[in-house]
């Protein structure tokens, strides 16, 4: 384990430190993983609206006359029809169709001041994926007009989800947040500070994320956590981040998703786009053999203890998958999981039993996400 003095520290680390965050190692960085309680957070989240330090995930600029051309053969998604302000979830895989990270591409959308030279595109990928996605890039992009810049550190990312989110961000922002689109960005300002802003999120609920110079990082956070905190908004840690994608059925890198999982596998066909275009591993996922291979499913279970990535997942007395995410829901109070399992046993309502060490738990298959936020 790294020591602290190794680890990457956010724009935001002094406000966490003082405000009693608990810092962890994550993927390189020094992060919080809680404030108070992740049960308090998550609620907070659910009902109201909870503000995140994200700025440990990887943003990278795509530039040049092929910027669209390039992304369009690296991601699963199509690129070259994204219009300004766009944005679309895909995934970047090696040739065997295997996943290397899923990231969120932006068709950048506006001139920021801070940034003479706007990137055509803009990516977001997973921390502990970024210098992995930057060299898989970097090797293939001679043969285009373009060129990745990483812009993690130089920037800071900030995430207000929840009910009330927008109501609380609008007032701050100089476009008009509650009529912007989900999955939508524009370059704006916050507070006056040249930002990016976008209709996106990882919990399940509506919101929007900040990406800001790091030098107006603290500002915004400090003036968006009092605004929330008038309905019982406060700030999140890593811990109810991760309790509050699980329910929502959002798959995370290293559990759900690897480089030996597929996006088909993984349910995320919505986000491969086959017809007409080329992109490294479609042929793999054109293949034959993707049917009868373990698919992603989620699974209630009885009782009260929850199962936890790696516990083994039996049909019939026979183990047919394993747990890869699991927890004790803070919203449904009860706990959930998800798995990889046989096709066999992936159909919904089927009963299958978890191995918790050692002790064999009832399960049922049930549809993904387990929640969903009401419209």
């Amino acid at each position: 384990m790294p020591t602290t003095a190794n680890l990457v520290q956010t724009a935001l680390y002094d406000w966490h430190v003082k405000h009693g965050g608990r810092m962890v190692y994550f993927a390189g960085w020094s992060m919080p993983v809680q404030y108070t309680s992740i049960v308090d957070e998550h609620k907070a989240t659910r009902t109201a609206a909870g503000l995140f330090d994200i700025s440990h995930m990887g943003r990278l600029g795509v530039y040049g006359p092929d910027a669209a051309k390039f992304l369009d053969a690296m991601v699963t998604r199509r690129i070259t029809d994204m219009k300004p302000g766009q944005i679309r979830y895909g995934l970047v895989c090696n040739a065997d169709g295997g996943i290397l990270d899923d990231v969120l591409v932006y068709r950048w959308d506006g001139q920021l001041a801070s940034m003479p030279e706007p990137p055509a595109f803009h990516m977001v990928v997973n921390a502990s994926n970024r210098q992995k996605i930057i060299d898989w890039l970097t090797d293939r992009q001679i043969e285009f007009a373009a060129r990745i810049e990483d812009l993690t550190k130089s920037t800071a990312m900030i995430a207000v989800q929840g009910p009330r989110a927008i109501e609380k961000v609008d007032p701050h922002i100089e476009c008009e947040l509650t009529s912007l689109r989900y999955y939508r960005g524009v370059a704006t300002r916050v507070l006056g500070y040249d930002t990016y802003v976008s209709r996106t999120g990882y919990t399940g609920e509506d919101g929007c994320e900040i990406i800001c110079p790091e030098e107006n990082a603290i500002e915004i956070w400090a003036a968006l956590l009092d605004a929330i905190a008038t309905v019982g908004g406060c700030a999140v840690g890593l811990g109810a981040r991760d309790t509050l994608r699980l329910e929502a059925g959002m798959p995370l890198y290293g559990h759900e998703l690897s480089e030996n999982i597929t996006p088909l596998q993984a349910g995320l066909d919505f986000a491969v786009n086959l017809a007409d275009r080329d992109f490294i591993g479609r042929d793999a996922l054109v293949d034959g053999t993707q049917g009868t291979r373990p698919v992603r499913v989620g699974l209630q279970m009885d009782g009260r203890r929850a199962a936890r990535e790696t516990c083994p997942v039996l049909y019939e007395d026979q183990p047919v998958g394993t747990v890869t995410s699991g927890t004790f829901s803070p919203t449904f109070e009860r706990p959930l999981a998800m798995a990889y399992v046989k096709p066999s046993a992936s159909a919904i309502g089927t009963p299958v039993v978890v191995d918790v060490r050692g002790t064999h738990l009832p399960a049922t298959v049930v549809p993904l996400p387990f929640y969903e936020r009401g419209k």
